[in-house]
């Protein structure tokens, strides 16, 4: 039997959140061609927001989580961009993920772990990808935010 996504997001417990709406001038994702580009994802529960500077005070572990929830948001988008159809996401292509950090932090990398992990439960060996991991400031002072490259079949 093949382990679609969605199965892997039962098997998980994980129920995705709804497609977050832009909070600018933009659109949650765009196709071109084969490849669907997702904005940037930033960490938020059913509480909101997940604030924190990594280094300050937030840990590793605080941030790997909230990287977490970005890539829950990112496949939230992916499928809503695909009709609601998951099984359109051939692979996961590249992320580029900001984590806010303070100076001298230079865990990133750990953070970001947190998305690829959480990825590759989901999609297997299509979840495998190329990423970025930067630290910067970023906006509302949220954790983390990261965007995604999926390819679509």
């Amino acid at each position: 039997m093949t382990h679609t996504a969605e199965t892997r997001l039962k098997e998980l417990g994980v129920t995705l959140p709804d497609a977050p709406a832009p909070a600018a001038n933009y659109v949650p994702a765009v196709r071109a061609g084969d490849l669907l580009f997702v904005s940037g994802q930033v960490s938020q529960n059913a509480d909101g927001l997940v604030k924190g500077v990594l280094g300050a005070d937030m840990d590793v572990e605080a941030g790997a989580a909230a990287a977490r929830l970005c890539a829950m948001s990112l496949i939230a988008q992916a499928r809503a961009a695909c009709d609601g159809d998951l099984s359109r996401i051939r692979r996961v292509v590249k992320l580029t993920a900001f984590v806010n950090s303070a100076p001298g932090f230079g865990d990133q990398p750990k953070v970001v772990n947190g998305a690829s992990d959480f990825l590759v439960a989901v999609f297997g060996d299509a979840g495998r990808h190329a990423r970025s991991a930067v630290g910067a400031a970023l906006p509302f002072g949220v954790a983390v935010e990261i965007e995604a490259i999926f390819e679509l079949a």
